[in-house]
């Protein structure tokens, strides 16, 4: 042990993640006003880099919700190129099957120096096709195909009015570097990295996206490569190294395509042990029986704290025998989830209500924004 300390103060936390193992290490933050009234980053920003420790440089990102209200009803895409070559030959595809309204490289602060940043890009598309509800299963395949066949491009947030911001580094020098701080949104989520299995790079920082979903996660997926095969059948390809990639896959599977409620969701990804089910009512055990029989495959086995954005609400879940930390709040219209109470208390001092969740029960923040307010975003306003 005294070796292992004299190594630890010579080495700087990049090199010392790379050597040992902190299975612990990882940050999330999230926070919704339920009302969909809309609040500067500055606010996700504080949370999260109270958590600073919790990370080591290698991975921080954001996720934001109600941000582009001038183009709410278009798809906004972020995506990442590693050279000019793949960004002409993503936007060639985009140029393909959308009328491109805006292109714009995302605005950052130069003065930030972050380890290697690519180029950062986002548009605002609308499909050249009324292809009525089939649009989002297309927008699955071209981030599919983006993903697997473009080298050097991946797109990083596919959604409507949200967007992801997320690279190498502490979570909030990638904060003020995408100057998050700029930006106003009713629900936010965000990540710090300690990455055990997986190169830090930028592709594979936190948050993870596919249409309106993000996922933030502390934890490990030991059930990745079932769940990678699950989700495989059905059009989805796992293609940025970290396991986290597969729970954004599995929501859209499961609650876009399957209409699984949200609140029985927790019972297929967090569920119950055999022992358990045989001790329920009969009546709830044939529902829960039924929902492991099927979707036994999307069982996220592992220790694992996850939130995931979406544009109408905000859901948080641990493992079920809670080897992560997670603790919740509540303040007026205000929810929020946290890794540490502290960062719930950095930006709400005084919340009326702080809960630890059990393991493998759910928090869900629904946004039901009033009519005035959707009036304004469809105006662009």
């Amino acid at each position: 042990m005294g070796e292992k300390l004299e190594i630890m103060e010579r080495m700087t936390r990049k090199e010392y993640s790379t050597r040992f193992r902190i299975p612990s290490g990882c940050a999330v933050f999230g926070v919704v006003n339920q009302k969909g009234m809309r609040f500067s980053g500055q606010t996700v920003l504080e949370g999260i880099t109270m958590m600073h420790d919790r990370s080591n440089g290698l991975g921080g990102g954001f996720a934001a919700y109600g941000i582009y209200p001038r183009f709410a009803q278009e798809w906004a895409f972020h995506l990442i190129y590693e050279d000019r070559i793949a960004q002409q030959q993503a936007e060639d595809l985009l140029g393909q099957n959308f009328e491109i309204l805006l292109s714009e490289e995302i605005p950052t602060d130069g003065s930030i120096r972050l380890d290697q940043p690519p180029l950062n890009y986002r548009y605002f598309l609308r499909c050249q096709k009324n292809m009525g509800k089939h649009e989002q299963d297309f927008i699955v395949n071209l981030v599919m195909n983006i993903n697997s066949n473009i080298r050097g491009a991946f797109v990083v947030s596919s959604g409507k009015n949200m967007g992801i911001f997320k690279g190498v580094g502490y979570p909030e020098d990638i904060g003020r570097y995408y100057r998050i701080q700029e930006y106003e949104g009713y629900l936010w989520t965000s990540h710090g990295r300690f990455p055990t299995n997986s190169a830090g790079w930028w592709g594979g920082a936190h948050p993870f996206g596919l249409l309106n979903w993000s996922v933030v996660h502390n934890g490990e997926i030991s059930s990745y490569g079932s769940n990678k095969r699950f989700v495989n059948d059905f059009g989805y390809k796992c293609t940025l190294s970290t396991d986290t990639e597969v729970i954004a896959y599995l929501f859209d599977l499961l609650v876009r395509r399957e209409k699984i409620d949200l609140r029985l969701l927790h019972l297929i990804l967090a569920a119950p042990l055999w022992e358990e089910i045989e001790r329920l009512a009969p009546d709830i055990r044939k529902v829960v029986t039924a929902l492991r029989t099927v979707y036994g495959p999307a069982l996220l086995n592992g220790p694992f704290n996850i939130i995931i954005g979406h544009n109408d609400f905000m859901y948080a879940l641990n493992d079920r025998i809670k080897l992560r930390p997670m603790v919740a709040a509540r303040h007026q219209d205000y929810m929020y989830v946290s890794s540490e109470e502290a960062a719930i208390r950095k930006v709400c001092p005084s919340p009326s209500l702080v809960w630890r969740p059990e393991g493998g029960q759910p928090v869900i923040g629904r946004v039901s924004i009033p009519r005035k307010a959707k009036l304004n975003q469809k105006a662009g306003v």
